[in-house]
């Protein structure tokens, strides 16, 4: 049994640095969303600079200084009225948040200690146009090697953790979050952050309420964040799920529809939207109603 762990830990290796994309780009631009919570890494040795589209009102943050001689997380420099603030990590794997006040709203960003940090954040108000497409895609067969690496994600924490050092994950199996749907619902059991591909990978049960199959679309995910929604990117789901029964799927989501990078943070409130197939009616993705876990 150990040898054939090994050999597919090996597998999921090599799989995984055959694929690895180029160094992911360190600038990114997207809109402002208020019920959207951004993640962000920043390096110790190198500065991020986060820009608004106009004069910052006010930074509300935690576990953050301006000041490198008083301890803290992180080191913010923001001279008032000005459009951006800049932010260096001082402690490892640290993470906080700050709440930034632009335009009469609240903007809550998530700030993460990381090796593989942007230098340059840019926000621009939802009425500006297009934000500019990131600059390179992420191939199917990284996207491939991107679920392999969180099916197999508790097998390399134990055996290869320098594998998935820089993965970012939670898991709310003791507590998940439940979506609704009268006769169906979702549960949220893990997600997974890819921050070099932008790309985020949940792991979900499906239960059936009733006592007939339910058939929906297995590439039909997409994600609800705020007002925004994502398509799904790839899935691994069988398309039914059986009379009171309960069927496990993944799916993740890459940057934007337009192509750039959406950032999420692991503590948005996401909602899951699937394309249910009815016998005669045309796949529509219902609307849930959220309710806490029994």
């Amino acid at each position: 049994m150990k040898q054939h762990l090994k050999h597919i830990l090996a597998l999921l290796l090599l799989g995984v640095q055959s694929t690895t994309a180029k160094a992911a780009n360190h600038i990114a631009e997207y809109r402002l969303d208020e019920q959207t919570v951004y993640a962000i890494p920043v390096s110790r040795s190198r500065v991020t600079t986060i820009s608004f589209p106009g004069p910052i009102s006010a930074i509300d943050a935690a576990n953050v200084t301006s000041d490198p001689k008083i301890p803290g997380l992180f080191q913010i420099a923001h001279t008032k009225g000005s459009y951006f603030l800049s932010v260096r990590a001082l402690v490892e794997r640290a993470t906080t948040n700050i709440n930034i006040r632009w335009n009469k709203k609240t903007y809550v960003i998530e700030l993460i200690e990381s090796s593989s940090p942007l230098y340059s954040v840019i926000f621009q108000d939802d009425t500006d146009a297009d934000i500019r497409p990131a600059s390179a895609g992420v191939t199917p067969s990284r996207l491939m090697a991107l679920l392999d690496k969180a099916k197999a994600y508790p097998l390399l924490k134990e055996y290869h953790a320098d594998a998935v050092a820089q993965v970012e994950y939670m898991n709310s199996r003791n507590n998940p979050r439940v979506l609704d749907y009268e006769d169906y619902e979702v549960q949220l059991d893990e997600v997974f952050r890819f921050n070099p591909e932008d790309t985020l990978i949940f792991r979900i049960l499906l239960r059936n309420k009733t006592n007939q199959p339910i058939q929906y679309r297995p590439d039909g995910f997409s994600l609800r964040v705020g007002e925004r929604t994502y398509p799904q990117s790839i899935s691994d789901a069988s398309g039914t799920i059986p009379p009171n029964g309960e069927a496990p799927a993944y799916f993740a989501v890459t940057g934007t529809p337009n192509g750039g990078r959406n950032n999420l943070s692991l503590k948005n409130d996401f909602t899951v939207l699937l394309d249910r197939v009815e016998t005669n009616a045309p796949p529509q993705p219902a609307q849930p109603e959220s309710k806490p876990s029994q």
